[in-house]
């Protein structure tokens, strides 16, 4: 039962395998960090960067792919929309899901 929980809390238990989990996270974080790059380059940011980081979110979300009680597609929405918390939640789930240098 504790291997469940520990798997399941670290991999999501959506059904997606490992792999693909990862590279969702990836792709997730890969465009977060443009958008934020896209952020601090322009007043207002990208409006495209915005619209793929929030399909990317929308794809973990479906996937069941948060982590520690995350909210990452409402917390994406909020950052795409100027709120700097939700930004910082954002950049937190990928610190916690191991793509943390893409933050940089």
């Amino acid at each position: 039962m504790a291997v469940t929980v520990a798997v399941c809390a670290s991999a999501g238990c959506s059904g997606t395998d490992p792999e693909e989990a990862h590279n969702r996270r990836e792709t997730y974080c890969t465009r977060l960090a443009a958008w934020q790059h896209a952020e601090r380059a322009a007043e207002g940011g990208d409006e495209v960067a915005g619209y793929a980081v929030v399909a990317a979110a929308k794809a973990l979300d479906q996937e069941g792919l948060d982590v520690d009680g995350s909210h990452i597609l409402q917390d994406t929405g909020l950052a795409v929309e100027g709120d700097p918390a939700a930004g910082g939640r954002a950049a937190a789930y990928c610190d916690g899901t191991g793509f943390e240098t893409l933050m940089k």
